[in-house]
Protein backbone atom coordinates (compact mmCIF):
# COMPACT_ATOMS: atom_id res chain seq x y z
CA UNK A 1 0.00 0.00 0.00
CA UNK A 2 1.41 3.70 -0.68
CA UNK A 3 1.71 5.73 2.26
CA UNK A 4 -0.49 8.39 2.18
CA UNK A 5 0.52 11.94 2.69
CA UNK A 6 -2.21 14.82 3.32
CA UNK A 7 -1.07 18.10 3.00
CA UNK A 8 -4.03 20.81 4.13
CA UNK A 9 -3.83 24.53 2.39
CA UNK A 10 -1.90 25.44 -0.26
CA UNK A 11 -0.49 28.66 0.91
CA UNK A 12 3.58 29.03 0.38
CA UNK A 13 3.96 26.28 2.93
CA UNK A 14 1.68 23.77 1.90
CA UNK A 15 2.51 23.93 -1.76
CA UNK A 16 6.14 24.18 -1.27
CA UNK A 17 5.98 21.46 1.01
CA UNK A 18 3.76 18.85 -1.13
CA UNK A 19 5.48 19.60 -4.06
CA UNK A 20 9.23 18.87 -2.53
CA UNK A 21 7.85 15.45 -0.91
CA UNK A 22 6.54 14.53 -4.18
CA UNK A 23 9.82 14.96 -5.87
CA UNK A 24 11.66 13.19 -2.66
CA UNK A 25 9.68 10.05 -2.72
CA UNK A 26 9.01 7.56 -5.41
CA UNK A 27 5.53 8.14 -6.78
CA UNK A 28 4.91 3.64 -6.72
CA UNK A 29 5.31 4.22 -2.34
CA UNK A 30 3.49 7.68 -1.47
CA UNK A 31 0.03 9.17 -2.40
CA UNK A 32 0.57 13.23 -1.71
CA UNK A 33 -2.82 14.70 -1.16
CA UNK A 34 -3.00 18.86 -1.13
CA UNK A 35 -6.02 20.02 -0.35
CA UNK A 36 -7.44 23.75 -0.89
CA UNK A 37 -10.33 25.79 -1.49
CA UNK A 38 -9.37 27.76 -3.83
CA UNK A 39 -7.84 26.49 -7.75
CA UNK A 40 -5.20 29.31 -7.92
CA UNK A 41 -2.15 29.58 -5.98
CA UNK A 42 -2.52 33.37 -3.79
CA UNK A 43 0.31 35.23 -3.68
CA UNK A 44 -0.39 36.73 -0.04
CA UNK A 45 2.44 38.91 -0.20
CA UNK A 46 0.96 41.12 -3.39
CA UNK A 47 -2.55 41.33 -1.65
CA UNK A 48 -1.72 45.29 -0.89
CA UNK A 49 -1.14 45.70 -4.59
CA UNK A 50 -4.56 43.55 -5.54
CA UNK A 51 -6.57 46.00 -3.08
CA UNK A 52 -5.67 48.85 -4.96
CA UNK A 53 -6.50 48.37 -8.17
CA UNK A 54 -3.46 46.15 -9.85
CA UNK A 55 -4.41 43.14 -11.37
CA UNK A 56 -2.47 39.85 -10.44
CA UNK A 57 -1.47 37.05 -12.23
CA UNK A 58 -3.43 34.28 -12.06
CA UNK A 59 -1.41 31.01 -11.30
CA UNK A 60 -3.52 27.52 -11.16
CA UNK A 61 -2.27 24.48 -9.26
CA UNK A 62 -2.83 22.16 -11.99
CA UNK A 63 -0.26 24.45 -13.91
CA UNK A 64 2.49 25.23 -11.71
CA UNK A 65 2.45 21.28 -10.00
CA UNK A 66 1.97 19.45 -13.16
CA UNK A 67 4.35 16.87 -13.31
CA UNK A 68 5.58 16.71 -9.56
CA UNK A 69 2.94 13.72 -8.88
CA UNK A 70 0.64 16.16 -6.34
CA UNK A 71 -3.19 15.24 -6.55
CA UNK A 72 -4.80 18.23 -5.84
CA UNK A 73 -8.42 18.03 -4.01
CA UNK A 74 -10.69 21.39 -4.06
CA UNK A 75 -12.23 21.25 -0.61
CA UNK A 76 -13.02 22.98 1.88
CA UNK A 77 -11.51 21.73 5.51
CA UNK A 78 -14.31 20.99 7.92
CA UNK A 79 -12.62 19.07 10.99
CA UNK A 80 -9.41 17.19 11.75
CA UNK A 81 -9.74 13.85 13.82
CA UNK A 82 -6.08 12.88 14.72
CA UNK A 83 -6.73 9.98 16.62
CA UNK A 84 -8.87 8.54 13.94
CA UNK A 85 -6.22 9.93 11.61
CA UNK A 86 -8.53 11.26 9.41
CA UNK A 87 -9.85 14.80 7.61
CA UNK A 88 -13.31 16.17 6.79
CA UNK A 89 -13.64 18.03 3.96
CA UNK A 90 -16.76 19.86 1.40
CA UNK A 91 -16.04 19.98 -2.05
CA UNK A 92 -17.57 19.33 -5.09
CA UNK A 93 -19.10 15.55 -4.14
CA UNK A 94 -20.16 16.85 -0.67
CA UNK A 95 -18.89 15.99 2.59
CA UNK A 96 -16.10 13.54 2.45
CA UNK A 97 -13.55 12.00 4.73
CA UNK A 98 -9.54 11.83 3.78
CA UNK A 99 -7.69 8.93 5.51
CA UNK A 100 -3.89 9.91 6.04
CA UNK A 101 -0.76 8.25 7.24
CA UNK A 102 1.12 11.41 7.79
CA UNK A 103 -0.47 14.80 8.03
CA UNK A 104 0.66 18.16 6.97
CA UNK A 105 -1.19 21.29 8.86
CA UNK A 106 -0.28 24.36 6.72
CA UNK A 107 -4.46 26.17 6.94
CA UNK A 108 -2.41 29.43 7.62
CA UNK A 109 -3.70 32.21 9.09
CA UNK A 110 -6.63 34.95 8.55
CA UNK A 111 -7.35 38.54 9.67
CA UNK A 112 -7.46 39.72 13.66
CA UNK A 113 -9.75 41.47 14.77
CA UNK A 114 -8.50 41.67 18.66
CA UNK A 115 -11.36 42.12 19.80
CA UNK A 116 -11.83 45.81 19.28
CA UNK A 117 -15.70 47.18 19.15
CA UNK A 118 -16.90 47.68 15.61
CA UNK A 119 -13.80 46.09 13.88
CA UNK A 120 -15.70 43.22 12.13
CA UNK A 121 -18.67 44.90 11.35
CA UNK A 122 -17.00 47.99 9.52
CA UNK A 123 -13.54 47.63 8.89
CA UNK A 124 -11.62 45.91 5.85
CA UNK A 125 -9.15 43.30 6.00
CA UNK A 126 -6.21 42.04 3.04
CA UNK A 127 -5.17 38.76 4.60
CA UNK A 128 -6.44 36.75 1.70
CA UNK A 129 -8.01 37.30 -2.04
CA UNK A 130 -11.62 37.89 -0.87
CA UNK A 131 -11.44 40.62 1.51
CA UNK A 132 -8.96 42.43 -0.73
CA UNK A 133 -11.45 42.20 -3.54
CA UNK A 134 -13.87 43.56 -1.29
CA UNK A 135 -11.67 46.11 -0.36
CA UNK A 136 -10.52 47.11 -3.71
CA UNK A 137 -14.28 47.24 -4.81
CA UNK A 138 -15.05 49.51 -1.76
CA UNK A 139 -12.06 51.99 -2.35
CA UNK A 140 -12.99 52.28 -6.18
CA UNK A 141 -16.26 53.77 -5.20
CA UNK A 142 -14.35 56.50 -3.06
CA UNK A 143 -14.58 60.00 -4.24
CA UNK A 144 -11.10 62.05 -4.68
CA UNK A 145 -10.77 63.89 -1.31
CA UNK A 146 -12.35 60.97 1.38
CA UNK A 147 -10.23 59.67 4.17
CA UNK A 148 -9.14 56.19 4.68
CA UNK A 149 -7.41 55.29 7.87
CA UNK A 150 -4.69 51.91 8.31
CA UNK A 151 -4.65 50.14 11.40
CA UNK A 152 -1.41 48.68 12.21
CA UNK A 153 2.41 49.91 11.43
CA UNK A 154 3.90 46.37 10.70
CA UNK A 155 4.85 45.33 7.41
CA UNK A 156 1.36 44.94 5.78
CA UNK A 157 -0.09 48.21 7.34
CA UNK A 158 3.12 49.78 5.67
CA UNK A 159 3.15 48.02 2.36
CA UNK A 160 -1.15 49.07 2.12
CA UNK A 161 -0.55 52.64 3.20
CA UNK A 162 2.25 53.10 0.91
CA UNK A 163 0.66 51.48 -2.38
CA UNK A 164 -2.70 53.46 -1.95
CA UNK A 165 -1.28 56.75 -1.32
CA UNK A 166 0.65 55.73 -4.63
CA UNK A 167 -1.89 54.91 -6.62
CA UNK A 168 -4.77 57.30 -5.25
CA UNK A 169 -3.34 60.63 -4.46
CA UNK A 170 -6.14 61.91 -4.66
CA UNK A 171 -7.14 60.33 -1.04
CA UNK A 172 -6.40 61.11 2.48
CA UNK A 173 -4.35 57.85 3.69
CA UNK A 174 -3.86 58.18 7.15
CA UNK A 175 -1.69 55.10 9.12
CA UNK A 176 -3.04 54.45 13.29
CA UNK A 177 0.27 52.81 14.50
CA UNK A 178 0.65 51.88 17.78
CA UNK A 179 4.00 52.46 18.71
CA UNK A 180 6.83 54.84 16.49
CA UNK A 181 6.79 54.61 13.04
CA UNK A 182 9.11 51.70 11.95
CA UNK A 183 10.19 51.62 15.46
CA UNK A 184 11.98 48.35 15.16
CA UNK A 185 13.80 49.69 12.37
CA UNK A 186 17.26 50.74 11.83
CA UNK A 187 17.88 54.48 12.54
CA UNK A 188 18.56 54.15 8.58
CA UNK A 189 15.46 52.11 8.10
CA UNK A 190 13.28 54.36 10.05
CA UNK A 191 14.66 57.84 7.75
CA UNK A 192 13.66 56.29 4.58
CA UNK A 193 10.44 54.73 5.99
CA UNK A 194 9.69 58.61 6.68
CA UNK A 195 10.87 60.24 4.02
CA UNK A 196 8.69 57.92 1.90
CA UNK A 197 5.83 58.40 4.31
CA UNK A 198 6.36 62.17 4.11
CA UNK A 199 6.58 62.51 0.61
CA UNK A 200 3.21 60.41 -0.42
CA UNK A 201 1.49 62.30 1.99
CA UNK A 202 0.58 60.15 4.41
CA UNK A 203 -0.68 61.02 8.12
CA UNK A 204 0.50 59.39 10.76
CA UNK A 205 -1.04 59.24 14.33
CA UNK A 206 2.02 57.37 16.20
CA UNK A 207 1.53 55.71 19.35
CA UNK A 208 -2.11 55.39 18.74
CA UNK A 209 -4.56 52.84 20.24
CA UNK A 210 -7.91 52.13 18.25
CA UNK A 211 -10.64 51.08 19.75
CA UNK A 212 -13.69 51.19 18.22
CA UNK A 213 -14.43 51.13 14.47
CA UNK A 214 -17.54 52.77 13.42
CA UNK A 215 -18.86 53.07 9.87
CA UNK A 216 -17.48 56.58 9.38
CA UNK A 217 -14.46 56.91 11.58
CA UNK A 218 -12.48 55.57 14.57
CA UNK A 219 -11.91 56.22 17.62
CA UNK A 220 -8.75 56.13 20.17
CA UNK A 221 -7.91 55.58 23.39
CA UNK A 222 -6.89 59.57 23.97
CA UNK A 223 -10.39 59.87 22.94
CA UNK A 224 -9.49 61.10 19.31
CA UNK A 225 -11.83 60.33 16.59
CA UNK A 226 -10.57 60.00 12.99
CA UNK A 227 -12.63 60.43 10.13
CA UNK A 228 -12.67 57.50 7.89
CA UNK A 229 -14.62 56.62 4.72
CA UNK A 230 -12.60 52.83 5.02
CA UNK A 231 -10.82 51.62 7.55
CA UNK A 232 -8.42 48.56 6.81
CA UNK A 233 -7.29 46.74 9.74
CA UNK A 234 -3.79 45.33 9.38
CA UNK A 235 -2.76 44.77 12.70
CA UNK A 236 -2.07 40.41 13.15
CA UNK A 237 -3.12 37.42 12.03
CA UNK A 238 -5.23 35.08 13.91
CA UNK A 239 -4.54 31.12 13.11
CA UNK A 240 -7.25 28.82 11.70
CA UNK A 241 -9.47 28.23 13.78
CA UNK A 242 -9.69 23.97 13.62
CA UNK A 243 -6.64 23.33 15.11
CA UNK A 244 -7.87 24.74 18.72
CA UNK A 245 -10.51 21.89 18.04
CA UNK A 246 -8.48 18.77 17.64
CA UNK A 247 -6.26 16.90 20.41
CA UNK A 248 -3.28 18.60 18.84
CA UNK A 249 -1.12 20.26 21.39
CA UNK A 250 -1.10 24.02 20.56
CA UNK A 251 -0.53 27.41 21.82
CA UNK A 252 -3.21 29.80 23.77
CA UNK A 253 -3.31 31.53 20.12
CA UNK A 254 -3.80 28.08 18.57
CA UNK A 255 -0.62 27.32 16.93
CA UNK A 256 0.59 23.63 16.50
CA UNK A 257 3.48 23.47 18.77
CA UNK A 258 6.08 21.27 16.39
CA UNK A 259 10.08 20.21 17.46
CA UNK A 260 12.98 21.19 15.11
CA UNK A 261 11.51 19.08 12.08
CA UNK A 262 8.15 20.72 12.40
CA UNK A 263 6.27 17.55 13.87
CA UNK A 264 3.89 18.00 15.91
CA UNK A 265 5.07 17.26 19.68
CA UNK A 266 1.78 15.18 20.64
CA UNK A 267 1.36 13.51 17.57
CA UNK A 268 4.17 12.67 15.59
CA UNK A 269 2.49 12.21 12.32
CA UNK A 270 1.19 15.62 12.32
CA UNK A 271 3.24 18.45 11.19
CA UNK A 272 3.01 21.79 10.91
CA UNK A 273 4.32 24.57 9.12
CA UNK A 274 3.69 28.43 8.43
CA UNK A 275 1.71 30.66 10.34
CA UNK A 276 -0.24 27.13 11.39
CA UNK A 277 3.08 26.44 13.61
CA UNK A 278 4.46 27.31 16.89
CA UNK A 279 8.66 26.70 15.81
CA UNK A 280 11.27 27.98 17.49
CA UNK A 281 14.43 29.60 15.38
CA UNK A 282 17.40 30.86 16.92
CA UNK A 283 17.68 31.78 20.89
CA UNK A 284 14.63 29.40 20.97
CA UNK A 285 12.56 32.99 19.90
CA UNK A 286 9.15 32.22 18.02
CA UNK A 287 9.03 32.43 14.18
CA UNK A 288 7.16 35.41 13.05
CA UNK A 289 4.01 34.38 10.58
CA UNK A 290 5.56 35.29 7.64
CA UNK A 291 6.77 33.89 4.35
CA UNK A 292 10.20 33.91 5.42
CA UNK A 293 9.31 31.57 8.18
CA UNK A 294 6.90 29.81 6.24
CA UNK A 295 9.49 28.42 2.94
CA UNK A 296 12.25 27.30 5.37
CA UNK A 297 9.77 25.57 7.74
CA UNK A 298 8.21 23.90 4.26
CA UNK A 299 11.73 22.42 3.27
CA UNK A 300 12.34 21.09 6.96
CA UNK A 301 8.98 19.38 7.30
CA UNK A 302 9.43 17.75 3.95
CA UNK A 303 13.10 16.89 4.19
CA UNK A 304 12.49 15.34 7.98
CA UNK A 305 8.95 13.15 6.84
CA UNK A 306 11.04 12.00 3.70
CA UNK A 307 14.02 11.14 5.89
CA UNK A 308 11.57 9.04 8.29
CA UNK A 309 10.04 7.00 5.87
CA UNK A 310 13.35 5.84 3.09
CA UNK A 311 15.58 5.50 6.35
CA UNK A 312 17.84 8.86 5.42
CA UNK A 313 19.53 11.50 7.82
CA UNK A 314 17.28 13.83 9.15
CA UNK A 315 17.54 17.45 8.72
CA UNK A 316 19.44 19.62 11.13
CA UNK A 317 19.21 23.11 8.78
CA UNK A 318 18.97 26.17 11.06
CA UNK A 319 15.85 28.70 10.60
CA UNK A 320 16.83 31.78 10.53
CA UNK A 321 16.18 35.41 9.45
CA UNK A 322 18.67 37.52 7.19
CA UNK A 323 16.07 40.58 6.00
CA UNK A 324 12.89 41.89 6.19
CA UNK A 325 11.58 43.18 2.87
CA UNK A 326 8.88 45.99 3.24
CA UNK A 327 7.66 47.29 -0.34
CA UNK A 328 6.85 51.31 -0.34
CA UNK A 329 4.86 51.47 -3.06
CA UNK A 330 5.97 50.22 -6.74
CA UNK A 331 8.52 53.04 -7.01
CA UNK A 332 10.14 52.94 -2.97
CA UNK A 333 11.59 50.14 -1.18
CA UNK A 334 13.24 48.96 1.96
CA UNK A 335 15.51 46.23 2.69
CA UNK A 336 16.07 46.01 7.00
CA UNK A 337 18.77 43.57 7.15
CA UNK A 338 18.65 41.61 10.92
CA UNK A 339 20.32 39.21 13.22
CA UNK A 340 19.30 35.17 12.76
CA UNK A 341 16.77 36.33 15.64
CA UNK A 342 15.33 39.32 13.71
CA UNK A 343 16.87 42.06 15.27
CA UNK A 344 17.40 44.75 13.16
CA UNK A 345 21.16 45.99 12.27
CA UNK A 346 22.37 48.92 10.75
CA UNK A 347 22.51 47.93 7.34
CA UNK A 348 19.43 48.76 5.27
CA UNK A 349 18.75 48.96 1.23
CA UNK A 350 16.96 51.77 0.57
CA UNK A 351 14.97 53.29 -2.53
CA UNK A 352 14.67 51.88 -5.98
CA UNK A 353 17.15 49.03 -5.41
CA UNK A 354 14.85 48.41 -2.75
CA UNK A 355 11.55 48.13 -4.56
CA UNK A 356 13.72 46.14 -6.97
CA UNK A 357 14.82 43.79 -4.60
CA UNK A 358 11.55 43.06 -3.01
CA UNK A 359 10.03 42.35 -6.71
CA UNK A 360 12.48 39.53 -7.24
CA UNK A 361 11.64 38.34 -3.64
CA UNK A 362 8.01 37.92 -4.60
CA UNK A 363 8.46 36.25 -8.21
CA UNK A 364 11.33 33.94 -5.88
CA UNK A 365 8.43 33.04 -3.63
CA UNK A 366 5.64 32.08 -6.71
CA UNK A 367 8.79 30.49 -8.54
CA UNK A 368 9.29 28.23 -5.53
CA UNK A 369 5.94 26.35 -4.98
CA UNK A 370 6.09 25.47 -9.33
CA UNK A 371 9.77 24.37 -8.39
CA UNK A 372 10.18 22.96 -4.92
CA UNK A 373 13.59 21.77 -4.91
CA UNK A 374 14.88 24.82 -6.28
CA UNK A 375 16.38 23.35 -9.17
CA UNK A 376 18.04 20.80 -7.38
CA UNK A 377 18.19 17.62 -9.56
CA UNK A 378 14.67 15.00 -8.66
CA UNK A 379 16.31 12.65 -5.81
CA UNK A 380 13.32 10.14 -5.41
CA UNK A 381 13.96 7.71 -2.73
CA UNK A 382 12.33 4.46 -2.10
CA UNK A 383 10.10 4.08 1.18
CA UNK A 384 11.20 1.75 3.86
CA UNK A 385 8.21 -0.63 4.78
CA UNK A 386 8.87 -1.24 8.16
CA UNK A 387 9.71 2.09 8.62
CA UNK A 388 6.39 3.78 6.69
CA UNK A 389 4.55 1.37 8.73
CA UNK A 390 6.10 2.09 12.58
CA UNK A 391 6.37 5.97 11.21
CA UNK A 392 2.58 5.80 10.81
CA UNK A 393 1.80 3.71 13.73
CA UNK A 394 3.40 5.20 16.23
CA UNK A 395 5.66 8.20 14.64
CA UNK A 396 8.70 6.36 15.57
CA UNK A 397 12.11 8.22 14.25
CA UNK A 398 13.73 6.11 12.09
Amino acid sequence: MQHRIVVLGAGYAGAIAAGRLAKRLRREDVAVTLVNAEPDFVERVRMHQLATGQDLRLRPFREMLGGTGVELKLAQVTGVDVERRSVAVTGGNGAEELAYDTLVYALGSGWNAQGVPGTAEHAHEIAGRPGALRLRERLARLDAGQPVVVVGGGLTGLEFATELAEARPDLDVALAVRGGLGDWLSPKGRRHLRKVVDGLGITVHEHTAVTEVAADRVATADGTSLPAAVTVWTTGFAVHPISAATALEVTDGGQIVVDATMRSVSHPDVYAVGDAAMAAGPGDKPLRMSCASGTPMAWQAADAIAARLTGGKLPNVPLRYFNQCISLGRREGLIQYVTADDRAVRAALTGRSAAVYKELVCKGAAWAVANPTLGMPTRRRGVVRDAARTDAAVGTTV
